[in-house]
């Protein structure tokens, strides 16, 4: 709202429909917004213009509403995730993006874990209020709770698993919050750049590889959902496009449909 004032010099309630809609040209055709940026500019000036306004929503401005794009994510192979582990030297740093990896972890969920989240006679970690403030158990590899043990005697915080060390570098072992989202996006973006990767890979790529990961190695679908933590098996199904083992079987009966020609 504070853009949409600035861009015209004047209230936002002063407005007009027509100029709404050369607004919403104008983030399109010059600021370039993205779909993203797009739409939280739509749904907060069309909050103002209702509810604070009680104005009707001008049919002529749906427009401007951004059309849903489906892109596939960026996958890395097995081996491409290990080279990149293998390139970030901060301890706390390389367990934190294996434990996304591993577990099949959102940032936020990793970041979040306390020590009492680790059931290692279950084999399971237990996430708190992730996505939809729902609660999930996720299997956890022996290999994932030896790297979890050896962090946590790093720095031995009563709590966190990944406490933040302040400017000083020192103070995970009194840290009053976890680790910050973007210094272990940091830390990855340069160690995919170390690797010599040339995928347009995030931190977030580490879940989808997970996915795709197991899928190949057998897992079904229903178990995948449940580990990921998604409410509908529609979110998951996407992950079937993007194995190997799919492609192959694909590629295998098309050749042999084909083969005659």
């Amino acid at each position: 709202m504070r853009q949409l004032a600035e861009h015209f010099g004047r209230s936002p309630d002063l407005l007009n429909a027509e100029e709404l809609r050369q607004y919403f040209i104008y983030l399109k055709t010059e600021r370039r917004f993205s779909r993203q940026s797009s739409t939280q500019a739509l749904c907060a000036i069309k909050l103002f213009w209702e509810k604070t306004l009680q104005r009707p929503w001008p049919a002529e401005l749906e427009f401007a509403r951004a059309t849903p794009v489906f892109k596939l994510p960026v996958i890395l192979a097995a081996a491409e995730v290990r080279t990149i582990l293998t390139h970030v030297s901060n301890l706390d740093h390389r367990v934190a993006l294996t434990t996304i990896y591993s577990c099949g972890l959102r940032l936020g969920e990793a970041l979040a874990l306390e020590v009492g989240d680790i059931d290692a006679k279950r084999m399971f970690l237990h996430l708190r209020a992730g996505k939809g403030n729902r609660d999930r158990y996720v299997p956890l590899p022996q290999r994932t709770l030896e790297l979890l043990r050896e962090v946590w005697r790093s720095h031995r915080h009563p709590r966190w698993l990944f406490p933040a060390k302040g400017h000083s570098g020192l103070g995970a072992p009194t840290a009053t919050e976890p680790m910050c989202r973007t210094t272990l996006q940091r830390a990855f973006r340069l160690a995919l750049q170390a690797s010599g990767i040339p995928k347009a890979a995030h931190i977030h790529s580490l879940r989808h590889s997970y996915a795709t990961h197991l899928l190949e190695q057998g897992e079904n679908l229903r178990q995948l959902q449940v580990n990921l933590g998604h409410h509908s098996p529609t979110t998951t199904v996407i992950y079937t496009h993007l194995t190997t083992l799919c492609q192959t079987q694909r590629q295998q009966r098309l050749n042999q449909f084909m083969g005659d020609l």
